[in-house]
């Protein structure tokens, strides 16, 4: 009987543990890095593996191929400061969520908007610069387009999950056009510049780096029109303990002015010093 009740015991710790560990993994690949440190998973690794997509002037290839941009930079300069390297991976936009918590990548940083459907599946850093999403359209349809009205039986595209597709669901006049999703903000950029598309909605920094210059002469930003204030952070994994160690970097390099300067370098000054209070 004795030895029947302790096979019996013995039996049911198994179970128990069996379903704890049915319910929770021990690396955090149940989409929060709550299980352990996912500071000492990366630090282990000794790299930082950062989610991108390129557009300027947060993450772009100069005219050596070299990436640079106002992220790239400050991402080098935090890293620098946690003894990391950083490696930059260019994602599927779209699919960020998935790519931050099968740990395909550390975080997304790039020009990345807080929003609380977002909050729901990553923790952000502090915010670091403010944005707003606005209309680029060709210069010859300057008479057309002056308004989200006039827009809504137009063609119209922006980056599939980006803060542009949400502007877009979310306008009266804008959700009656006709909507296809780009791949990517420089994607929509070229199929606006083919003539694929009557305008598209992206980034207030990304349109005022391209718009009117260089390959992108003939297209303009339509004034008036503003679809949302927003703020750009990082996104790491929900419970991760780097969301703090990157803000106390962040908070150092507000301080000694490093921020500021990149801020300056690439024309973003007041948009960096609204989110700062500097």
């Amino acid at each position: 009987m004795k030895k029947l009740l302790a096979m019996l015991l013995s039996l049911l710790c198994i179970f128990s543990l069996a379903a704890c560990s049915a319910g929770q993994t021990t690396d955090g690949s149940d989409g929060s890095a709550s299980a352990n440190s996912d500071y000492d998973y990366i630090a282990a690794n000794g790299k930082l593996v950062i989610g991108i997509t390129l557009y300027e002037p947060m993450n772009y290839n100069d005219e050596n191929g070299v990436l640079t941009g106002f992220d790239t930079e400050f991402a080098q300069a935090v890293c620098e400061k946690l003894g990391l390297e950083p490696e930059f991976q260019v994602i599927d936009w779209d699919m960020k969520e998935s790519e931050l918590s099968s740990r395909n990548i550390d975080c997304i940083w790039n020009g990345l908007t807080v929003t609380e459907e977002r909050r729901e599946n990553m923790d952000f850093s502090m915010s670091y610069l403010t944005n707003k999403q606005c209309v680029v359209i060709n210069s010859s349809n300057a008479g057309t387009y002056t308004d989200t009205a006039s827009l809504a039986s137009a063609m119209l595209s922006a980056e599939g999950g980006s803060a542009g597709e949400d502007a877009i669901l979310a306008d009266e006049s804008l959700s009656q056009a006709s909507y296809t999703a780009s791949d990517s903000q420089a994607s929509a950029l070229l199929a606006l510049k083919s003539g694929n598309y009557d305008a598209i909605v992206i980034d207030y920094t990304l349109a005022t780096a391209s718009a009117g210059t260089g390959d992108y002469t003939e297209l303009m930003i339509v004034d008036g029109i503003q679809l949302a204030n927003e703020e750009y952070a990082i996104g790491f994994r929900l419970g991760s303990d780097m969301t703090e160690k990157v803000n106390a970097v962040i908070r150092e390099l507000i301080d000694d002015g490093t921020l500021a300067s990149l801020a300056d370098k690439y024309d973003m000054t007041d948009l960096y010093e609204e989110a700062v209070g500097k």
